[in-house]
């Protein structure tokens, strides 16, 4: 049985923002787990893109999206997912803003796949809030907004009714983390099975798990040339 509140719709509403320079590999997954037909399951989500700006939206890989809603059509959302964004300082339009912003208000989740965490935080969303992106952007994030508690370390993370995801293929851990919280674990599961993914990593888990340097034997030859390669790094080899 679903998971979120009792007043929530059976098949609630997901849109997914589109916009010019759209980040095609981000959006396809929040296409691939939300708009993909589930005849396995009684009750599914209905889906939406939504443009964010007036037309033609170029996506990554000379892709052009044709989104037929506008912003209005956030007002009735259950979930709004940002799938990335055009660039860390690329200016957010205040319309989209204040339709997040209207959104989460009302009660919508928004959620944000890797650098869409950048529209997030300039809604005003993020204020005080826990959020991670791309290993990459996570100081810049910091440093542009300071409000934020910025986690650079792991995969998602679910602050009240607002998610975010570290870069990319976190956006799977994400998606797969709200299915079930919507709709249970084992559909999830199945979910996942069919992605050829695991059924569930941890949004706490690094995002990088550091590969240990091969301990030497203290006094060992190796140990004393692996202190000499180290000490002489900066020099040339013949």
């Amino acid at each position: 049985m679903p998971k979120y509140p009792s007043d929530e719709p059976l098949d609630p509403l997901v849109c997914a923002i589109a916009y010019d320079g759209l980040c095609t590999f981000e959006f396809g997954i929040a296409v691939e787990l939300f708009a993909l037909t589930r005849p396995e399951f009684d009750h599914w989500y209905r889906f939406s893109v939504v443009k964010a700006e007036p037309g033609p939206l170029r996506a990554v890989g000379g892709i052009t999206v044709d989104a037929e809603d506008d912003l209005d059509e956030l007002s009735r959302a259950s979930l709004i997912i940002v799938p990335g964004w055009r660039g860390a300082d690329a200016p957010v339009p205040e319309a989209l803003c204040t339709a997040l912003k209207a959104a989460h208000d009302r009660g919508a989740r928004i959620a944000s796949i890797c650098s869409g965490v950048f529209v997030l935080a300039a809604a005003g969303l993020l204020d005080g809030k826990r959020a991670t992106t791309h290993w990459r952007y996570s100081e810049q994030l910091a440093q542009k907004y300071p409000s934020i508690a910025v986690d650079a370390d792991v995969l998602f993370v679910e602050d009240g009714r607002v998610f975010t995801s570290a870069g990319s293929a976190a956006g799977l851990d994400l998606g797969l983390h709200i299915i079930r919280k919507d709709y249970g674990a084992q559909v999830a599961a199945t979910v996942a099975r069919r992605l050829v993914l695991p059924a569930q990593r941890d949004g706490g888990q690094r995002q990088f798990a550091p590969r240990p340097e091969p301990k030497a034997r203290v006094g060992s030859g190796i140990a004393s040339l692996q202190d000499h390669i180290r000490s002489t790094l900066d020099e040339d080899w013949p």
